[in-house]
C-alpha cells in the first residue's frame, strides 16, 4: 500500500499507519491515553504557541517518514519548528519527521513495536521523542544521538535543545 491509498482508506473506529508499505491498524486509544495526550500537548501548546515557536499537531496527524515502501507513522503529538514547515501545506501527509514526536503507551502496546516506532522516528530525523508510560507513571526521552534517559514521577520533561526553556512536570501529565 501506499500513502496516498492509505489517504483515501476509511477504517471506522480505528487508528490507521502504514509501516514499509504494509498497513498496521489499532483500537482507539482509552480513556487515560487521551487524557495524558491532551494535557502534555496543551502545555507543549501553550508553550510553542506564546513564543510563535511553529506548529504543535494532534493524535492521527500521518507523517510520511519514508517513501517505496512507503511509512506513514502517526504520533499521538507531535511539534515542527517554523523554519521546517512545509510551505505549502501540504493536502496529504507532510513528508518530514517532526522535531519532538510524543507517543503515550497503551496497555497492549507491545514494547518491540514501541521500540521500531521510536527508531522509525529517529532515522528520519526527529530530535527528540518522549514515549510516556501511564501504567507505570514514567518516561522515557530518546535524542537523535542515541542517548537516552527514563524519567520518573518526580522528574520533569525537558524541551532541551527542540523547545529550550520547556519544563513539564511528570505529576502534571499523570494528573
Amino acid at each position: 500500500m501506499t500513502a496516498d491509498e492509505l489517504l483515501r482508506l476509511n477504517v471506522p473506529d480505528a487508528r490507521t499507519e502504514l509501516v514499509r508499505g504494509e498497513l498496521v491498524v489499532r483500537e482507539p486509544a482509552g480513556y487515560r491515553h487521551g487524557n495524558i495526550a491532551a494535557r502534555l500537548l496543551v502545555a507543549v501548546g501553550a508553550f510553542v504557541e506564546a513564543r510563535g515557536l511553529g506548529w504543535v499537531f494532534t493524535a492521527e496527524t500521518g507523517f510520511r517518514l519514508r517513501k517505496d515502501p512507503d511509512t506513514v507513522r502517526a504520533p499521538d503529538g507531535a511539534f515542527v519548528r517554523h523554519d521546517r514547515l512545509p510551505d505549502p501545506s501540504p493536502p496529504g501527509y507532510a513528508a518530514l519527521a517532526p522535531d519532538l514526536v510524543v507517543e503515550v503507551l497503551s496497555p497492549d502496546d507491545p514494547p518491540g513495536e514501541v521500540l521500531s516506532e521510536v527508531g522509525d522516528w529517529l532515522e528520519a530525523g526527529s530530535t527528540l521523542v518522549w514515549v510516556v508510560d501511564p501504567e507505570h507513571r514514567t518516561a522515557r526521552v530518546y535524542r537523535a544521538d542515541g542517548s537516552l534517559d527514563h524519567l520518573g514521577e518526580a522528574d520533569r520533561l525537558d524541551g532541551e535543545t527542540v523547545l529550550p526553556g520547556f519544563e513539564c512536570e511528570m505529576r502534571r501529565i499523570f494528573g
